[in-house]
């Protein structure tokens, strides 16, 4: 394939689409898993004492008669919080520099009870717990006027930044909103501005049309590889009906993302061998006033390649893979999931 220099048709940044160098030797990078004795996990049933207080928990059926855990989805503070909950903004200046005092909140979702579990593992339920702490947690967090943005994300393997195996994700809440959701934001604006619709629903109505960048579906979500894709095999969620806000999710909508957020997962765990990859769940500030302009999404990034000099220096990401083919190579797997599911769900040693 001939090179391609792609844009972002949001944040109007631009993508190199290098084929060929697909055609490197090893051109994605493959990592040993990260290994951690049980027994020393803050996040295992048992435990419990070794993190703070839960802010919230999901709890098994009292009637299972005593032989499971007693929680199947924890959150807690962050023991090492990025950013501390007490005091106020303060907002200064030193000269021509801006500062704040790191208000904020810092929570940690302990997603199982299982020590080595995995997304792509998880029961139906087990995954919807996990999607309903998040929109819980970013509901109560933003009832805090301090707070302008919740941040949900998750780091897979230790080279996406986790820095224990038990599986978790996290959630900031921040006193500004993130430079990246400006951009979202800006860039949404001057679509709507100058054509009247949404843009992500025009990218949705094309993608669906067109097909070739699709990956999967179900009836409240889409799952597609972005035009400008900056990483081999990323994965844009983006839910059908328009909503600017990711907390106001309905139950159904909360199974139907973690049924299509596991699907995701599952291809990547057949495809790529388990690779390292981070999720973020992006979403409009509460209070944004143009709501109609914005749609929340979940972007989903595999690591399988390194962000190296060219990239910092220009702001140009280079993909090797066209996201036409990454994505017809997740599609492709649709004849093995009902089999493979099966698999998965057996646990650890499973085929992968």
């Amino acid at each position: 394939m001939t090179p391609e220099l792609r844009k972002d048709p949001v944040t109007g940044r631009w993508v190199i689409i290098a084929g060929e160098r697909g055609q490197r030797p090893n051109p994605f990078r493959h990592y040993a898993p990260a290994t951690e004795a049980g027994g020393d996990c803050p996040f295992c049933p048992g435990h419990e004492g070794m993190t703070p207080p839960e802010v919230l928990v999901f709890r098994d059926d009292p009637g299972d008669g005593g032989s499971a855990p007693s929680w199947i989805v924890r959150v807690v503070p962050n023991r090492y919080p990025a950013l501390r909950i007490e005091g106020t903004p303060d907002k200064r200046a030193e000269g021509l520099y801006d500062m704040m005092r790191g208000i904020g909140a810092h929570e940690v979702v302990i997603e199982s009870p299982e020590h080595d579990g995995d997304p792509a593992r998880y029961s139906p339920g087990q995954m919807a717990g996990v999607i309903r702490a998040y929109r819980d947690r970013t509901t109560d967090l933003l009832r805090d006027t301090r707070f302008r943005y919740v941040l949900v994300f998750k780091n897979h393997g230790a080279a996406a930044g986790a820095t224990l195996t038990h599986p978790h994700s996290q959630i900031i809440a921040l006193p500004v909103v993130p430079a990246r959701l400006e951009a979202e934001l800006a860039g949404a604006i001057r679509y709507f501005e100058y054509r009247g619709r949404c843009v992500y629903c025009d990218i949705l109505s094309q993608e669906v049309s067109d097909g070739r960048r699709l990956v999967t579906q179900n009836a409240e979500f889409i799952a597609l590889a972005p035009f400008a894709s900056r990483f081999p095999f990323e994965v844009l969620v983006l839910p059908r009906r328009h909503d600017a806000f990711f907390w106001t999710l309905a139950k159904h909508q909360v199974e139907a993302l973690a049924e299509i957020l596991q699907d995701v997962l599952r291809r990547y765990r057949l495809a790529l061998r388990d690779p390292p990859y981070n999720y973020v769940i992006h979403t409009a500030p509460p209070g944004h006033p143009s709501p109609e302009v914005y749609h929340w999404q979940v972007e989903v990034m595999p690591k399988l390649t390194d962000v190296a000099g060219f990239e910092w220096g220009s702001g140009f990401f280079i993909n090797p893979t066209p996201p036409e083919e990454a994505a017809r190579a997740l599609r492709d797997l649709e004849r093995f999931m009902d089999v493979t599911d099966a698999q998965l769900l057996r646990g650890p040693g499973a085929p992968a």
